[in-house]
């Protein structure tokens, strides 16, 4: 329960500050006008074994974010929590999407992209990285900055 506590905490962070970054303004979008977009957000979680933090961290950095654009999927932001015990295990980011379709065929794209196989296999020689994923798609209300 507290981790769904912390996710609403930090969405609602993320989302006024994106919605500053990206919308540049205080002027609220119609429902009208909210309901014809389907883009869609995407809010991942990614929780690591013991000690494979800054490798997942490497792993992202060096080639995740390159694919992920290229495979259409908008890199929104990268976060890790500030407060144990989170801190230690957690790496949790935002990607923007045309909609929830686009989604799922940037990922099996992106699943299935020889270079993502190969950085993926070297990142888990030494074992797994990543114990739980976790993701959820997320629409912008009429009253988000982030239409």
């Amino acid at each position: 329960m507290l981790r769904n506590y912390q996710v609403f905490i930090f969405l609602s962070v993320v989302s006024f500050g994106f919605g500053l970054i990206v919308g540049g303004t205080t002027e609220f979008t119609s429902v009208a006008e909210a309901q014809t977009s389907d883009r869609v957000f995407e809010l991942r979680t990614y929780t690591t074994h013991p000690g494979r933090l800054g490798e997942l961290h490497s792993r992202f950095a060096d080639h995740t974010v390159t694919l992920f654009e290229r495979h259409g999927m908008t890199n929104m932001g990268y976060f890790q929590p500030t407060n144990s015990p989170l801190a230690d295990n957690t790496l949790i980011y935002l990607l923007m999407h045309d909609s929830q379709e686009a989604a799922e065929a940037s990922w099996a794209a992106f699943r299935s992209d020889p270079e993502w196989l190969s950085a993926a296999e070297e990142s888990r020689r030494d074992g797994r990285l990543v114990q739980n994923v976790d993701s959820v798609f997320l629409e912008p209300t009429y009253y988000s900055m982030m239409n």
